[in-house]
């Protein structure tokens, strides 16, 4: 669809800035420096004076992406959720169905160099579309994999949706920034990640209620099949709304940092060079690393839930499911407030070593009480774990925002979650070989071995918000102006000096 600046019948916010105005130099190679040298807020109406606008349709946009996503979060781990069900249909070992999840990592580390190029040169209209239209396809090859004989046809399904996931995961921070004011942009990736989150609750509730434990095969192809229509419906549904509802961006910029990236002229933009500038920043890598330790343990406790509870406590497949809904709907309360916290506090370092510190210490004490023989115990400290391991996730994104602008939102995301699945593979693999050699107790110490070395790893990275510096520095260059009182070099545009803490 077209950018329509009528869409709403009530304006939210709009600021008429004048500024005096430096000119982009095309002629320059854009590293870091010179990219925000360069970089001025631009004109934008011929009265000289650039306008910001907040559109009610932003709410649709970020709706749509979080009901895509939850549809492809949730294929991630209907397997895993019901493991030796499938085990038994499919006539694999446990190992097969957990590479049904960890399928989702593998394909992302290949994959999301040419999606995150796809997303800074292409935008958000195009991946939208071809994450819905790559999921839907993989949920109705799942349809035809309903017989015994057929693991490879369902694997397939899943490789698709694995696709699709990496159009997806990059987005959230990228979304917000392109929609909403700077006052909302964490409380709006939070709901982006809300999407991703609600999809996983739902994949492990769901599945052990559709697809009960039984010895008759075509009963319980039955019962796959029902689970994997529902899934190919609302995937569809999802893919329709996407075509004729899903807009590129806003005709008026959200924010004064929206409007000074638009001001790049594309030619300016290098893919590769922003990659390595992005790995020549040091608080960056290390927030890389410490997404992915993280992260990569939730996917390894999720993968492998449903072997730790069985173990435990034999025939509660069901409440197995119940315990990762626990997890997950805690870590949406998480990352909601976490969300919500960012955006009234802007104490982002701050805030993400208070997570992480938690998340270590809840993953101690879920390992020490797992084996108690009380399930309400696992459910306790089930949710305290993904309070916390959960609701870190929005906070990387954001943080990674501001520690790399003005690089590409996609960009810094695709490299926080390829970290996140070179781990997750690693985790998961390691953690399940060590549950069938010393058991959970041993294979849960593995993973917070690695929470409290991403710990010491996030206290040492340097606070140097970006995002934030190029947003004050903008409201005092017009609030200056607007009081007739230009400082010196006020016409000029914001250097690395102004913007770096």
């Amino acid at each position: 669809m077209g950018d329509n600046p009528d869409f709403d019948d009530e304006e939210i916010k709009e600021e008429n800035i004048c500024l005096d105005l430096g000119k982009t130099n095309p002629s320059k190679s854009v590293d870091l420096e010179e990219q925000i040298e360069c970089t001025s807020i631009p004109n934008v109406n011929k009265d000289n004076t650039t306008t910001t606008h907040l559109y009610k349709r932003r709410w649709v946009m970020v709706f749509l992406f979080s009901s895509y996503s939850l549809c492809n979060a949730f294929q991630w781990i209907q397997y895993g959720i019901i493991n030796n069900i499938f085990m038994k249909f499919y006539n694999v070992d446990s190992f097969a169905i957990d590479w049904m999840s960890m399928i989702y990592m593998l394909t992302y580390i290949p994959f999301i160099w040419p999606v995150s190029w796809l997303l800074d040169k292409k935008g958000l209209r195009l991946i939208a579309l071809m994450a819905t239209a790559i999921n839907c396809l993989g949920t109705w090859i799942k349809v035809a994999s309903v017989k015994q004989n057929l693991f490879w046809v369902t694997m397939l399904g899943q490789f698709a949706g694995s696709l699709s996931q990496v159009f997806i995961l990059g987005m959230p921070s990228r979304l917000a920034s392109v929609w909403f004011g700077s006052e909302e942009v964490s409380t709006a990736c939070s709901i982006g990640v809300f999407g991703n989150q609600m999809g996983i609750a739902i994949g492990f509730l769901v599945p052990p209620i559709l697809v009960p434990n039984v010895d008759d095969m075509d009963d319980l192809a039955y019962h796959i099949s029902i689970m994997f229509y529902i899934t190919a419906g609302m995937a569809t549904v999802i893919f329709i709304l996407v075509v004729f509802m899903f807009q590129e961006k806003p005709e008026i910029p959200p924010t004064l940092a929206q409007v000074q990236a638009r001001s790049t002229p594309p030619e300016e933009y290098s893919y590769m060079a922003s990659i390595l500038r992005l790995l020549r920043n040091l608080p960056f890598m290390l927030l890389v690393i410490s997404y992915g330790l993280n992260v990569g343990c939730f996917y390894a406790v999720s993968t492998l839930l449903n072997r730790m509870i069985i173990e435990h406590y034999p025939g509660e497949e069901v409440n197995a499911g119940r315990i990762g809904l626990t997890i997950v709907i805690a870590g949406m309360v998480g990352s909601l407030i976490c969300g919500i916290w960012l955006d009234k506090t802007k104490t982002y370092k701050q805030t993400t070593l208070a997570v992480y510190l938690m998340s270590f210490v809840g993953m101690v004490v879920y390992a020490f009480t797992l084996n108690l023989g009380h399930l309400w115990v696992v459910f306790v400290t089930s949710g305290a774990l993904g309070f916390f391991m959960t609701g870190y996730l929005p906070l990387g994104f954001e943080f990674a925002v501001e520690l790399t602008f003005p690089e590409g939102e996609g960009t810094s995301s695709g490299l926080l979650n390829c970290s996140a699945q070179i781990f997750g593979i690693i985790f998961t693999i390691g953690q399940g070989k060590i549950i069938d050699h010393f058991g959970t107790f041993a294979g849960n110490i593995f993973l917070c071995v690695f929470l409290l070395i991403g710990t010491i790893m996030t206290a040492f990275i340097k606070s140097d918000l970006r995002r934030q510096k190029a947003n004050h520095l903008a409201e005092n260059q017009v609030a200056s102006k607007q009081a007739g009182h230009p400082q010196e070099g006020l016409s000029q545009p914001a250097t690395l000096k102004d913007i770096k803490v």
